[in-house]
């Protein structure tokens, strides 16, 4: 069992990842909390979205050492996504809301790096980093343009579990944000840079741990 394990954990890794890169695709498309926190909560879960693509991203990336997988990558996240909304529906909530594939474009910048530099882990981290840091919220504003206005569809499909307090209101945008893409964006270069460096280094984690 253990050298199972120890052979499969880039694939249990790259599962676990992308789970939870569905969960906060959920989160981001819950158009209450959207609605009620309107940039704020985008620049968040741009941000969050952007440092769970790349790590895991990045990962699965340099353990093939194949161009191309960092977008096969955000095809699982997507098809996740698309399947885990598509059980919304029990609940009463529109499935077309945020469910476009806003990380593949983020995911082909990467491929596109880690083959212009052909191969080299080092140059992978800064530039791959920056790219989808920078990438992925401006990719999330045009998905959000594409889908249903979400203060509409917060009075459209009310929640019956939701006290009076938390009654959806008018957004209030620029508020707290003059630029929520460019802030996402600054904000998401700079720790994807991070992130990047972690999914490499657990990629050598991987390879001792699959050794050993």
């Amino acid at each position: 069992v253990m050298v199972w394990l120890r052979r499969c954990t880039h694939y249990l890794f790259i599962v676990a990842v992308a789970v939870n890169s569905t969960l906060l695709t959920i989160n981001a498309g819950d158009y209450i909390f959207y609605t009620d926190w309107a940039w704020t909560s985008y620049v968040i879960f741009s941000i969050s979205q952007t440092l769970m693509l790349v790590v895991g991203a990045t990962y699965y990336l340099t353990f093939t050492g194949v161009p191309g997988t960092a977008t096969y990558y955000c095809l699982i996240m997507t098809v996740y996504t698309w399947v885990a909304k598509g059980a919304w529906f029990a609940l009463g909530y529109p499935y077309d809301f945020i469910v476009t594939p806003v990380w593949l474009p983020s995911g082909m910048l990467l491929d596109l790096v880690y083959w212009a530099t052909k191969k080299n882990k080092h140059s992978l981290i800064p530039f791959g980093g920056v790219l989808v840091g920078m990438s992925l919220p401006l990719f999330n504003m045009v998905n959000l343009i594409t889908v249903a206005d979400p203060l509409e569809t917060a009075f459209k499909y009310p929640r019956p579990t939701l006290p009076p307090y938390m009654t959806p209101i008018e957004p209030q945008v620029g508020k707290f944000y003059n630029s929520p893409v460019a802030l996402g964006a600054g904000a998401g270069a700079v720790l994807s840079v991070t992130m990047a460096a972690l999914g490499c280094k657990l990629n050598t984690w991987t390879y001792r741990w699959m050794a050993a």
